[in-house]
């Protein structure tokens, strides 16, 4: 394997990063808010406790910010879950192979249904979601379906088990345009405390993950860890940051969004080991904006209507809209086969009416096909 962020990862020992977080003052906090470009140690205080009573000067910087590199766009999107299928027996999550659901996945006819709904509600840019299934759900069942789900979006990403090098460059040339893999947490010991059986153990391997898109020139890759997973969701997000800085070092003709998942409910749930509020929540958006001001920076429906139309005017610009987490939930809803309960189960329009009365400008379509891939 060439040089990866394993290298970099090892360097960094969690507890001491959880103790110079948790260090951070009142003057390291205002020292930062006072520059312009920001160092890793700098998000370090950011992300930090001392950092809860500035929230309020850090959301106004982050959302002059944002207007500066984004306008008043805000890109939308919906996930696609082709199936539900999974090998991997994971505590937190609802297609877990453990879970007794009805399991299903979408075949030709099923997937043009699907496209042509969401089609109908206005999308143009689609996430591909699956279970982690190599055989089932693997690379034979890509080749198969993304020729004819590409044919109905302008933009296509996906969300599904880590892959090779070389498949990640054979699913561009079929239309593919980013990939989503979060690490889930990048603690070691809670990482397999939450895996119990299947490839997703592989603690390194999806680590791993990351740099096999930037060398295989995906265009997107999306980055993030499970908010209450680990027992410090502050150095998770550094832990974020740090593969984020990287990444941008080394694979600087790709693209980056970051996304920020809180626990939500799901079949065989289980209790988040560390609580972040809603407040802390706005203060990791903020901080992830002024240390990248170009990055993306996504909001998805585990969030509440409320705290979604209130927190996107400050740095998201990127969400979806009236997701469904099942296979098949766009033309036949079927809630008991879903990955985890949304939030946010307004309409895509609702949420698009919402924006517009902030004054944003919800955009719908990521690319033309004339323009080049």
């Amino acid at each position: 394997m060439n040089a990866s962020f394993r290298e970099r990862w090892q360097q960094l020992d969690w507890d001491d990063l959880t103790l110079q977080i948790n260090a951070k003052t009142t003057r390291d906090v205002q020292h930062t808010l006072a520059r312009d470009t920001l160092t890793l140690d700098d998000f370090m205080a950011l992300l930090s406790p001392a950092a809860r009573p500035f929230i309020e000067p850090m959301a106004q910087k982050a959302q002059k910010m944002t207007r500066q590199r984004f306008g008043h766009t805000v890109g939308f999107y919906v996930p696609l879950y082709l199936s539900n299928l999974c090998a991997n027996d994971c505590t937190y999550c609802g297609f877990s192979m453990s879970n007794r659901i009805k399991r299903k996945t979408l075949n030709e006819t099923e997937i043009i249904n699907e496209c042509e709904t969401i089609r109908k509600m206005g999308f143009d840019s689609l996430l591909l979601v699956t279970g982690e299934h190599q055989t089932k759900v693997g690379m034979d069942y890509f080749r198969q379906h993304i020729p004819t789900i590409r044919r109905y979006f302008s933009s296509l990403m996906m969300e599904v088990q880590p892959l090779a090098t070389e498949e990640y460059a054979e699913l561009k040339t079929l239309g593919l345009d980013g990939v989503m893999v979060y690490q889930e947490t990048y603690h070691e010991p809670a990482y397999q405390l939450h895996h119990l059986k299947g490839k997703k153990q592989d603690f390194h391997w999806r680590l791993d993950t990351p740099d096999r898109l930037g060398q295989a020139g995906v265009d997107k890759i999306g980055l993030g860890a499970l908010i209450g997973l680990s027992n410090s969701w502050r150095t998770d997000c550094y832990m974020v940051a740090e593969h984020l800085i990287y990444l941008q070092k080394h694979y600087w003709q790709s693209r980056y969004s970051i996304s920020f998942p809180r626990l939500r409910p799901c079949a065989g749930g289980i209790e988040p080991a560390s609580i972040m509020n809603e407040p802390e929540l706005v203060q990791l958006i903020c901080a992830f904006r002024l240390l990248a001001p170009d990055v993306e920076l996504s909001l998805s429906t585990r969030e509440s209507p409320y705290f979604r139309d209130h927190v996107v005017p400050l740095a998201i610009n990127n969400v979806s809209a009236g997701s469904k987490t099942q296979p098949g939930g766009y033309a036949d809803d079927h809630a008991e086969l879903e990955q985890f309960a949304p939030h946010d189960n307004r309409s895509a329009a609702q949420v698009a009416e919402s924006l517009i009365k902030a004054g944003l400008q919800p955009v719908w379509k990521d690319w033309d096909s004339y323009l080049g891939r």
